[in-house]
């Protein structure tokens, strides 16, 4: 059964008010559909999630405290009938995997927001996914029919856990040790040992080249 265009609650996840008072307009302006809640950070994001549990997540990846990408793991494991759109200025066939991967069904980017953004939600209502033409492109265009289910199991594997990169995104906005214990729930020598972990799986010596890998593998937007 389809979802009727009188059923559509969504959260917006943006930390840019402007940006989330333009979506907001955009999707609001549709007969039925409802803004239930808005979110500046990944974290708060995933708690609004839970709380007003809405059929759509519309989210950002370069969330702070949490990446989008991050957000839409917990969200996607915990809520699994909320459908997360992501979008982003960003395309790259490494970050589309990840979205993916995620259980994200919809990308979509901010500079074709206006033109994709209504037809993405109305394909998540009723739990079809949303790819435009230059993500097809990217990533499914890239194989044929013969290679194509090849190719979905050799996904870029990430080297981190999902803790390690919420520490490392933590770590490179210039969060203490206290400050990243306090806000994921663990102890200080915890988050010192997860740190300590990290660095030595990905045989970086500095907080500073944690910083350039964290803005490289686009675990941060800075």
């Amino acid at each position: 059964m389809q979802i009727t265009a009188h059923d559509v609650r969504i959260l917006i996840a943006d930390d840019h008010e402007i940006v989330r008072t333009g979506l907001k307009e955009l999707l609001a302006s549709r007969p039925g559909w409802l803004i239930c809640a808005e979110a500046s950070t990944g974290r708060q994001a995933v708690i609004l999630a839970n709380q007003h549990k809405p059929d759509i997540l519309v989210m950002d990846i370069g969330l702070p405290e949490l990446n989008g990408i991050e957000a839409a793991r917990i969200v996607r494991k915990t809520l699994p009938r909320t459908e997360v759109l992501m979008f982003s200025l960003h395309y790259s066939e490494q970050l589309l995997r990840e979205v993916i991967q995620a259980g994200v069904r919809a990308y979509v980017s901010k500079a074709d927001a206006n033109r994709d953004l209504v037809l993405a939600v109305e394909a998540l209502a009723n739990h079809r996914s949303f790819f435009t033409s230059r993500t097809a492109e990217l990533f499914i265009g890239r194989c044929s029919k013969q290679d194509c289910s090849t190719e979905r199991h050799v996904l870029w594997v990430d080297p981190l856990t999902s803790r390690e990169r919420e520490v490392v995104q933590l770590v490179a906005e210039g969060k203490s040790a206290k400050e990243v214990a306090a806000m994921l729930g663990i102890t200080v020598k915890t988050a010192d040992t997860h740190r300590a972990n990290l660095m030595r799986k990905l045989d970086i010596h500095s907080i500073s080249g944690l910083v350039r890998y964290a803005i490289r593998n686009q675990i941060v937007d800075l």
